[in-house]
């Protein structure tokens, strides 16, 4: 791994090599990894998800060769050049490193480092194909509906559908943050933000049959924690030979509505995205046949 040198301090392990130790604070130049990757997961747990908080983890963790405060950007590129894994796996310890990196060189970690010493800008990310994940037809959803065991699982998969509810938003929906005047409902989305969900009729409708079935002392709507509703996704998908699950059903959402002509920004509002960057990765599913029909009705109603 180029000049890195793997040393211990009090039972640590850290790197050295890359940047010259003497140009740092004494206290910086041996910051065991161990304590750098406690403090950088520490760091994210406000605000992001256990399951992001996990994947910093796992990868920072296979990562440690390549973690510390005199890294060279040629140090990681060829630690990711030499992973034996897909390009998509080589991306995914890329953005972990990325992440490290630019909290490490940020005001926000404490070590008051340098920023000019951050080796991403001299990564060049791997190349990862665009895939077209798959995306349901208005049939398939209705067929996944009619074939759902019960009004609780019709009703799950209408409000998948209906609004491109993120697996954990679903599955915490509590009774008192429904609109039902409105068809909207309150959750807490990515980031513990708090965003609204739109909903159809149909989905009101079976939402409130079921509702009217079930009464959690807890206030929630569903008797499903969030593995449930995996499990009833995936015996579905069994039944149906249909793709069923929350990331297809939001990949649905945001797809129709742009076959119907509703701009990025608004579904990325009503979907609750960051980024409009995020609703494009979304609707690639969005053929060229698609945008044509749209044209060519705009071009009727010029006539």
């Amino acid at each position: 791994m180029g000049s890195a040198d793997f040393k211990s301090v009090e039972g640590h392990e850290y790197v050295s090599g890359g940047f010259d130790p003497h140009t740092l604070p004494p206290q910086h130049s041996q910051i065991p990894v161990e304590t750098l990757l406690t403090a950088f997961l520490k760091s994210r747990r406000q605000g992001l998800s256990p399951r992001t908080i996990e994947f910093y983890h796992s990868y920072l963790n296979l990562a440690r060769t390549v973690i510390g405060v005199n890294i060279f950007a040629q140090e990681i590129s060829a630690f990711l050049s030499s992973l034996q894994c897909s390009q998509g796996g080589k991306h995914a310890y890329y953005r972990s490193i990325r992440a490290f990196y630019n909290w490490l060189y940020s005001p926000k970690s404490g070590y008051n480092l340098d920023p000019q010493r951050n080796p991403n800008p001299l990564i060049d990310p791997p190349k990862v194909g665009k895939r077209i994940m798959p995306a349901l037809t208005t049939e398939q959803v209705e067929y996944l509906i009619t074939s759902a065991e019960c009004v609780r699982d019709r009703a799950i998969i209408s409000l998948f559908a209906d609004s491109g509810l993120r697996l954990t938003e679903l599955a915490n929906i509590k009774l008192d943050n429904i609109d039902w005047d409105n068809c909207l409902i309150k959750v807490v989305c990515k980031g513990n933000k708090e965003g609204f969900a739109p909903f159809g009729k149909k989905t009101k409708s079976l939402m409130r049959e079921w509702a009217s079935q079930y009464k959690s002392e807890y206030g929630l709507l569903w008797d499903l924690d969030r593995w449930g509703i995996v499990v009833m996704l995936r015996h579905l998908r069994a039944k149906t030979g249909l793709p069923c699950n929350a990331h297809t059903f939001r990949r649905t959402f945001a797809s129709e509505l742009a076959k119907r002509g509703v701009d990025s920004l608004h579904i990325m509002r009503l979907g609750r995205w960051e980024s409009i960057a995020m609703v494009e990765r979304y609707t690639r599913s969005v053929k060229f046949e698609d945008s044509l029909r749209l044209y060519r009705g705009l071009e009727s109603q010029r006539d």
